[in-house]
């Protein structure tokens, strides 16, 4: 698909694309259960031996104290970031008690009660009480199970030197921070419109354990006497099981401009919900949920991809947003892949640079609501159909086969890829867009189709098969690799994280009800 410099910058109607635009920026953020050597949820804390998940800048929790986030900074290197991302993984291995392991599969491990499910604990500070709250309002409204879902997100940014002269370039004169923004909404409305094809290429849920759906109605079927699937699902994750809400089905957030994006957003935090509002916010004394508002703050929005900008002490996102602009976007459609020890690699990354570059640079209309949710009915179609060779999604209300339209995106994606292949030499990026589109041709090479099939030929169980994956990742990553500097810095860097979290338990000066209440006025 390699296609000439100059066709590439004719496609996007640049007179240049210089060397050091292509210092992309990217980190990743990736959730893994803690699990027994047995494969069952931990129901231990959190080790200390990995620092204070208030404060830890690479290990935090999120909904319960057993699913790890591993954090990397943003760097320009590939090679840096994924070894940055091992060094994590590597160092959490080793400092696991008890010999637990981290679940490879995004779908959950077999579960007893979902009440057992240990929710997150932040320590005794006002901010880590509204964390560990909000928290206890996801399990309230949602349930417990699908919060401990896991996946990756992947936060891309173009580096500083690319935007005054595009924005030259594009003939723009106003702020740079508003161009940025628009910018990165034009990124974010493309996305939408093709991010099924990410769930269909990546996409590694196709299967789950019988527990997941017990008490739930449910259409899937049945594959052993442990396993439930749909035959051509790709990503269960991020369908009618996994990360959606009943509550925001009807939610349209318009990405036209940063003020409608953050005007719908704060409406949906200021509007009572009548099912939150008959739980209410407290009972018998104890707290239940922040508040009882469609949503209890920004990121209980479910989305595939959200804007975002890193947040000063004490800010609200929304306000870092609307106050200085969009900063980077974060990508939410990735599940874990079971066959890779860090759940991604480098063709994938690869992939999503050139793929999130087109979608930068390529005309991108304004969304409406009927595209909207035309968008949401394509992504719910591929999640549960998309390795059919013969469904067919819709585009502006016309059927289209997946087939031929994937194969359209990925020609078009191919100018972005070729220009990148230009600026760092080699052909990385093509050969990465030759593997996806390899997937195009034959859905049992995408993730969900290996599962599938390594499950069938194996007669293994979702268990049975996660388990076979997790303890390979385990032996690879216990075996040595981690520096004596990176165990050092890991090291530090825990120990400096709960002299941080104490400090700020110290500071607090007015009771958890009273910041509450604040915290909910502002």
């Amino acid at each position: 698909m390699s296609k000439e410099f100059n066709e590439c910058l004719q496609r996007y109607q640049l007179p240049e694309f210089d060397a050091a635009w292509g210092a992309i920026h990217r980190g990743i953020e990736k959730e893994s259960l803690r699990v027994s050597k047995d494969g069952h949820i931990s129901l231990a804390s959190h080790p200390q031996s990995l620092g204070s998940s208030l404060s830890n800048p690479f290990i935090t929790t999120d909904f319960s104290e057993s699913l790890l986030e591993f954090i990397t900074p943003a760097y320009s290197d590939i090679d840096t970031c994924l070894s940055k991302m091992e060094d994590i993984h590597r160092f959490t291995m080793q400092n696991l008690e008890n010999d637990e392991m981290l679940w490879v599969s995004s779908m959950p491990c077999p579960l007893g009660s979902s009440d057992e499910i240990p929710i997150a604990q932040y320590g005794s500070s006002n901010v880590g009480k509204l964390k560990t709250l909000y928290r206890h309002g996801l399990s309230n409204r949602y349930g417990r199970l699908m919060q401990i879902i896991s996946g990756i997100h992947y936060n891309f940014s173009m580096p500083e030197s690319f935007w005054q002269p595009y924005q030259e370039m594009c003939g723009d004169k106003g702020q740079l921070k508003d161009f940025k923004t628009e910018k990165y909404l034009h990124l974010i409305r493309n996305f939408h419109r093709y991010s099924w094809l990410l769930i269909y290429l990546f996409g590694a849920s196709p299967a789950a354990c019988k527990c997941f759906v017990q008490g739930r109605e449910h259409d899937l079927q049945e594959l052993d006497d442990s396993s439930l699937y749909l035959p051509y699902a790709t990503c269960l994750r991020m369908g009618n099981l996994g990360y959606k809400s009943e509550a925001q089905k009807s939610l349209f957030v318009c990405y036209n401009e940063l003020d409608s994006y953050a005007d719908c957003l704060r409406q949906a935090m200021d509007t009572p919900y009548p099912e939150y509002e008959a739980m209410g916010q407290s009972k018998d004394g104890e707290y239940l949920q922040l508040n009882t508002n469609l949503l209890q703050l920004e990121n209980e929005f479910y989305s595939t991809i959200r804007p975002k900008r890193v947040v000063k002490s004490g800010q609200r996102p929304l306000e870092a947003l609307t106050q200085d602009g969009i900063e980077y976007i974060e990508v939410r459609a990735l599940d874990l892949n079971p066959y890779l020890p860090l759940g991604l690699d480098k063709e994938q990354i690869h992939f999503l640079d050139s793929f999130l570059l087109h979608c930068l640079l390529a005309e991108s209309p304004e969304c409406h609501k009927q595209e909207f949710f035309e968008v949401a009915d394509n992504i719910s179609k591929v999640v549960r159909q998309g390795r059919d060779p013969e469904l067919s999604l819709n585009l502006e209300g016309a059927p289209k086969k997946k087939t031929d339209w994937a194969n359209e995106i990925l020609a078009e994606v191919a100018n972005a890829a070729s220009m990148l292949d230009k600026i760092h030499g080699g052909n990385n990026y093509n050969e990465s867009l030759a593997a996806q589109s390899a997937k195009i041709a034959d859905p049992d090479l995408t993730p969900s189709g290996k599962i599938l099939k390594d499950m069938k030929e194996g007669e293994l169980s979702f268990f049975e098969f996660s388990m076979q994956q997790s303890r390979i990742h385990r032996d690879y990553l216990q075996k040595g690799g981690l520096s004596d500097a990176a165990e050092k810095l890991m090291e530090k860097t825990a120990a400096e994280s709960l002299l941080e979290q104490a400090e700020i338990e110290s500071k607090d000066t007015i009771g958890f009800d009273e910041y509450l209440k604040n915290w909910n006025k502002a």
